[in-house]
C-alpha cells in the first residue's frame, strides 16, 4: 500500500484537485472532467499498438544489432537512424517514451535516444508534407531545418550537462521499467 501510494502520489493529488475543483465550480470541473475522459480515450487508442510494436521490437531486433546501429560508437549511421525512426512515428509525444526506455534497453546511445525523442516531437513526416501543401516550401524547410539544429543543440547540451552516474541510472531505470 505504502509502494501504491508513493509510486501514484502524483496521480491521487490530481485526482484530488479535479475533485475540490468541481466542489468549488462544478462548470469548471465538468470542463476538466471532460478534457481528461478525452485525453483517456485518446491515450487508448495511441498506447495499445505502440505497446505491440514495443513488443515485436524487444523480440524480433537483438541487442547487439541495436548496438552496432545505434550504440556508442554508430556515428553519423546511429544519428540518422534516430532521425529516421522519430520523424516515421506517429501520435503524441508521450508515444516516444516507451520506445525510448526499449532503445535504452537495447543498449542505443543516450544521445541518439535524445534524438530520437527530438526527431519524433518536431520532425514527422506527414507534419511536414502538410507543411509543404499548405504553408509552403520555404516555411516547411526553414523550420525543418531549425528543429533539427535545435535537436542536436539540445541533445548536445543534455548529453554534456548530465553525468555518467546519472545517464546509468536512467538506463537501469529504463531497464527495469522494460523487464
Amino acid at each position: 500500500m505504502k509502494n501504491f501510494l508513493k509510486r501514484y502520489r502524483f496521480t491521487l493529488v490530481m485526482v484530488l484537485v479535479t475533485i475540490g475543483l468541481y466542489l468549488f465550480s462544478p462548470t469548471t470541473g465538468e470542463k476538466a472532467l471532460d478534457t481528461i475522459g478525452y485525453s483517456f480515450k485518446e491515450l487508448l487508442s495511441v498506447l495499445p499498438p505502440i505497446f505491440i510494436l514495443l513488443g515485436l521490437l524487444d523480440v524480433w531486433v537483438p541487442k547487439e544489432t541495436m548496438m552496432k546501429y545505434m550504440g556508442e560508437g554508430s556515428g553519423l549511421k546511429g544519428v540518422l537512424i534516430s532521425i529516421f525512426i522519430g520523424s516515421a512515428a506517429a501520435g503524441p509525444l508521450y508515444g516516444a517514451f516507451p520506445l525510448a526506455g526499449v532503445f535504452m534497453k537495447k543498449g542505443v546511445k543516450f544521445t541518439n535516444v535524445l534524438i530520437f525523442i527530438g526527431a519524433w516531437s518536431t520532425t514527422k513526416i506527414p507534419m511536414f508534407l502538410f507543411e509543404l501543401t499548405a504553408l509552403g516550401t520555404r516555411f516547411a524547410v526553414t523550420r525543418l531545418i531549425a528543429s533539427m539544429v535545435g535537436i542536436f543543440i539540445i541533445a548536445h547540451l543534455v548529453d554534456k550537462s548530465t553525468s555518467k552516474e546519472e545517464v546509468d541510472q536512467i538506463y537501469a531505470t529504463a531497464v527495469k521499467m522494460n523487464s
